[in-house]
């Protein structure tokens, strides 16, 4: 009898950073039955989170830990967890500064749900990368998306929110749609709904059969919309463009890590996903989305389409880490998506704090960027920093990540995906120094939006400083990062 409570409390442990943040969902919920109040919703949000931040630690001590067959709380859950975490605080900190304090000023209508529908969408997001079952995985993506919608239609005074809102349900649920019947015919052959289980009953067989291939593409196609891959990007701009900043930025970060991190367990645990011709399809969305991605980037004169538009490429590099999937891939992808979180984070919280208080439509055109150096030195310097670490030049965190697909990819041998890579890299460049550009221009009398004269002193501005901060001190100095990343491998 001892001996299983011993094993409940460690699973209670193993779900700790989870559960609290499920509480704090709760607690928020119950704050705004009791009275609005905006800056309580929020406090309460920034400790939960930081709780469940905290709370990795006593989870890492009990890993590798199956909870039940749908989740597996191993080092690799507890990075991509962190992850999520980290994402979520910076996305509710920039919220609350782009909602504004007084009602005269700021957001007109109820702020405090966004805070709660961030929660449940970060709560869906580790569901997700601890998931080691189909319907593991089925639950945590509906956790995700499903406020998700809220989220993004969350200025709805706004008609391009709404728009945005609807587009996104109507095209995520149709993913949904894909993952199911995936998941229908992967259990029709397999008979297991478990990552391990479908490798294993599948492994013996050279050439899975038409039905496991079948399932397999449909979970991809459901996975790569969720990832905006080419051909199932159309979503993407208008999505990011509608989405108030601080979702867009939850969106481009938290919830793409989640479907990425489970793409790769999934990828890892089930030697069906090795067939031949699944991998001619990964490559031939790669390629697509790389030189896609980029090239549409280069007609964009709204900053978060661009933004949109460059993410499509950065997943699109990432698969080649995942088709290598041999030597460095885990780490590879480990790297890219920290040093990405981080860079996007930046890029989006820069647009938040141009658009605070909340004043009707975001300040992402281009334009509204021109010479902003010499208004706001220090916001410049914020983005031109993110714009060097997405193009990926050395010394900033971004050349780190890429630095590590090359490296995976080399070792693979898949000239032709690094190649895309490198034309993709150096289109990139271009539409990265033409944003940095337009910061140093100067135009008189052009001001439409400004960031608060105080950002800097503000929650959002600080947070925004130690994450440039921080891209810059990765790029030069990596060696923490990835020491982490090494321990953050799958339980054998």
């Amino acid at each position: 009898m001892d001996m299983d409570l011993d094993l409940t409390l460690q699973h209670f442990i193993a779900l700790l950073p989870l559960l609290i943040t499920s509480a704090t969902a709760v607690l928020v919920m119950l704050g705004i039955a009791w009275r609005r109040n905006h800056t309580q919703s929020f406090l309460l949000a920034v400790i939960g989170l930081n709780l469940a931040l905290l709370s990795l630690l006593p989870a890492l001590q009990v890993a590798p830990l199956p909870v039940t067959a749908l989740l597996m709380v191993d080092r690799f859950a507890c990075f991509y967890m962190a992850l999520i975490l980290i994402a979520t605080l910076a996305c509710i900190t920039l919220a609350h500064a782009y909602l504004g304090e007084k009602q005269a000023k700021g957001y007109p209508g109820n702020r405090e749900e966004l805070y709660l529908l961030m929660l449940l969408a970060a709560a869906g997001g580790l569901v997700l990368v601890s998931a080691q079952h189909l319907a593991g995985l089925f639950i945590g993506l509906e956790l995700l998306s499903l406020p998700t919608y809220g989220l993004v239609a969350y200025a709805f005074f706004n008609k391009r929110s709404l728009e945005a809102g609807l587009k996104y349900m109507v095209l995520s649920a149709a993913g949904s749609a894909f993952l199911l019947f995936g998941m229908a015919l992967l259990y029709a052959d397999a008979g297991s709904l478990s990552f391990a289980g479908i490798g294993a009953i599948l492994a013996p067989a050279a050439q899975p059969g038409p039905l496991v291939q079948l399932g397999m593409t449909m979970l991809l196609v459901a996975l790569a919309f969720k990832l905006s891959l080419v051909p199932f990007h159309l979503w993407t701009p208008d999505v990011y463009e509608g989405a108030p900043a601080p979702v867009a930025a939850f969106l481009a970060t938290a919830s793409k890590v989640a479907v990425f991190a489970v793409l790769l367990r999934l990828f890892q645990l089930s030697p069906a996903a090795a067939s031949p011709a699944l991998h001619d399809l990964l490559a031939l969305i790669a390629v697509a989305s790389i030189l896609f991605g980029n090239l549409l980037a280069l007609l964009q004169n709204n900053l978060k389409r661009l933004l949109g538009y460059s993410s499509i490429a950065h997943f699109g590099y990432l698969l080649v880490a995942l088709i290598a999937s041999k030597g460095l891939a885990v780490e590879a992808v480990g790297v890219y998506l920290a040093t990405y979180v981080l860079t996007v984070l930046g890029a989006f919280g820069v647009v938040t704090l141009m658009s605070t208080p909340y004043n009707g439509r975001d300040c992402d055109a281009l334009y509204e960027y021109r010479g902003l150096f010499w208004r706001r030195p220090y916001l410049t310097a914020v983005l031109t920093v993110m714009m060097l670490s997405l193009a990926g030049i050395p010394l900033t965190a971004g050349f780190i990540g890429k630095f590590y697909i090359i490296t995976v990819g080399v070792q693979a041998q898949l000239w032709w995906l690094l190649g895309a890579l490198v034309l993709g890299s150096a289109i990139g460049v271009f539409y990265y120094l033409r944003v940095m550009v337009t910061l140093f221009m100067v135009e008189p009398n052009l001001r439409r939006h400004d960031a608060p004269f105080n950002w800097g002193q503000r929650a959002g501005g600080v947070m925004l400083l130690i994450v440039a901060l921080l891209a810059f001190m990765l790029g030069v100095y990596p060696q923490p990062l990835l020491e982490l990343i090494l321990n953050a491998g799958f339980a054998s």
